[in-house]
C-alpha cells in the first residue's frame, strides 16, 4: 500500500514537472461583415462582362481585418536554451463553416521545430520571408485588411498563399536585427529544382524607426506556389485565375494571364515610424513572372519574356483614443506589359476605423475604392477588382463594410 502512494506520488511529481515545462494553447480569430460594393461581375458573355451592384456578408478572410481561424500551439522545454515547438492552424469561413485554403484542414499553418538562443528551425507549411519581413509595414495587416492589399495580392504580403514542404531559420533578435532564411524541397522526382521555392529576408529596428525586406524565388509557380492548395488544378490548369465564361466571373486578371511563367520572383522593402500615437510607413515591392512560354501552364495569349509589376505603398495608422484607431492608405501599381501588350495601371485609396469593446473583440468599418487604366494580363481594358473581392466590369470599384471580429 505504502509502495504504490510513493510510486504514485513520484509519478505526480513526474507528470507536475513535465506539465511546468511543456504548454499547448488553443486561440482563433472569428471575423465576418457585411459589404456592399457598386459593381462585381457574375459573368464574362461574347457581348462583354456582366454585373452589377452586390450587398453581401463577406468573411474576414476575404474583406475583413483577418481570416477566420482556429490553432493549437505549443512548446516543450528541452533543457539547456533548447525546445521543442508546433503550430497547427486552420482557417475557415464564418459565414458557412466551410475550410479555408482550398480545403486544407490546416491550411493556414502546420509546421514543428527547435529554437534555442541563436534562433529557430521549423518545418512545415509556413509563410515566406516577404510575409514575415516586408508585409508589416503595409496598411492591410495593421488595420485595412484584404481590400486595402496589392491587387490580388501580387506580392503575398498579405500571405495569400504558403510555402508547402518548407524549411525555415528565423534568428533571434541581435540589437534590434533579426535575418530569416527559407526554402523548400520540390518533391518532384529526378528533378531537384523544377518546384523549388527559395527566400531570404531581414527586419530591423531601433528606438522609433523600423526597417523590413524580403526576397522570394518561385520556380514552376503555376503548381509550386498558387497550386499548394487541395482544390487546385493540375499542371495544366490556371491555378493563378481565371478569364470567365457565360456562366462565371473572372478571377485575378491582374496576372490571371501570365501562369505559363517558369519563375516568380518577388522583392519587397518597408520603413516606418512612430511618433507617439501616429505611425508612418513606405513601402515598395516588385514582383516579376519571368521567361512566360517555358512552363506547362496555359498561355492563351502566347505571352513570352517577363511580366514585370512595381508597387508603392504609403500609409499611416493613428491611435485617436485608447479604444479608437484609425488609417488611411494609398496604393499604385504598374504592370509594365508583356508580349508587346501594354501594361495597366492599378490606384487603390483605403480607410478604416476600428473600435475596440474590450481586449478582444472590436467591430470596425472600412472603405476602399480602385481606380485602373490599360491593359491587364487577360489582355482586356483593365477592370478593377479590390482584393478579395470579384472584379468590376469597369475601371472603378468601390466597396464599403462593416465588421465585427473576436478573438480567443
Amino acid at each position: 500500500m505504502k509502495k504504490s502512494a510513493v510510486s504514485f506520488a513520484v509519478l505526480t511529481g513526474i507528470a507536475g514537472l513535465a506539465h511546468a515545462q511543456s504548454s499547448v494553447t488553443l486561440y482563433g480569430i472569428i471575423d465576418s461583415g457585411v459589404n456592399y460594393t457598386n459593381n462585381v461581375q457574375t459573368a464574362k458573355t461574347a457581348s462583354g462582362l456582366v454585373g452589377g451592384h452586390q450587398i453581401a456578408m463577406i468573411e474576414g478572410g476575404s474583406a475583413g481585418l483577418q481570416g477566420s481561424r482556429w490553432g493549437l500551439k505549443g512548446t516543450e522545454d528541452l533543457g539547456g536554451g533548447l525546445k521543442s515547438l508546433f503550430v497547427l492552424e486552420s482557417g475557415f469561413y464564418s459565414n458557412n463553416g466551410a475550410l479555408n485554403q482550398g480545403g486544407a484542414l490546416f491550411g493556414r499553418q502546420a509546421y514543428v521545430g527547435l529554437s534555442n538562443p541563436v534562433g529557430t528551425v521549423t518545418l512545415g507549411r509556413q509563410y515566406d520571408p516577404v510575409v514575415d519581413n516586408f508585409g508589416p509595414f503595409l496598411a492591410a495587416p495593421q488595420w485595412g485588411g484584404y481590400m486595402s492589399s496589392h491587387p490580388s495580392d501580387l506580392d503575398n504580403a498579405l500571405n495569400s498563399r504558403r510555402i508547402n514542404n518548407s524549411i525555415k531559420f528565423r534568428s533571434a533578435n541581435y540589437q534590434g536585427l533579426t535575418v530569416e532564411a527559407m526554402m523548400n524541397l520540390g518533391g518532384t522526382p529526378g528533378s531537384f529544382s523544377s518546384n523549388w521555392i527559395w527566400g531570404a529576408g531581414a527586419s530591423y529596428s531601433h528606438g522609433p524607426f523600423s526597417l523590413g525586406a524580403g526576397y522570394l524565388n518561385v520556380r514552376n509557380p503555376n503548381t509550386s506556389f498558387f497550386g499548394a492548395n487541395p482544390n487546385a488544378g493540375p499542371a495544366t490548369s490556371n491555378n493563378l485565375g481565371s478569364f470567365g465564361s457565360p456562366t462565371s466571373p473572372q478571377s485575378n486578371p491582374v496576372f490571371a494571364g501570365y501562369a505559363s511563367a517558369n519563375r516568380l520572383e518577388i522583392a519587397g522593402l518597408g520603413a516606418g515610424v512612430t511618433l507617439g500615437s501616429l505611425n508612418m510607413n513606405l513601402a515598395y515591392s516588385n514582383t516579376r513572372f519571368r521567361d512566360m512560354g517555358s512552363a506547362s501552364g496555359p498561355n492563351t495569349l502566347h505571352y513570352t519574356g517577363t511580366a514585370a509589376f512595381n508597387n508603392v505603398e504609403i500609409n499611416a495608422r493613428y491611435q485617436l483614443t485608447p479604444a479608437l484607431l484609425a488609417g488611411l492608405a494609398y496604393d499604385y501599381t504598374r504592370n509594365g506589359g508583356a508580349g508587346g501588350r501594354g501594361g495597366a495601371n492599378y490606384n487603390l485609396f483605403s480607410a478604416g476605423l476600428d473600435y475596440f469593446l474590450s481586449k478582444r473583440t472590436d467591430v470596425y468599418t472600412l472603405a476602399v475604392y480602385e481606380k485602373t487604366s490599360g491593359t491587364d494580363s487577360t489582355g482586356q481594358g483593365a477592370v478593377a477588382q479590390i482584393t478579395g473581392l470579384t472584379p468590376s466590369t469597369t475601371d472603378k470599384q468601390v466597396s464599403l463594410r462593416v465588421g465585427i471580429r473576436h478573438k480567443f
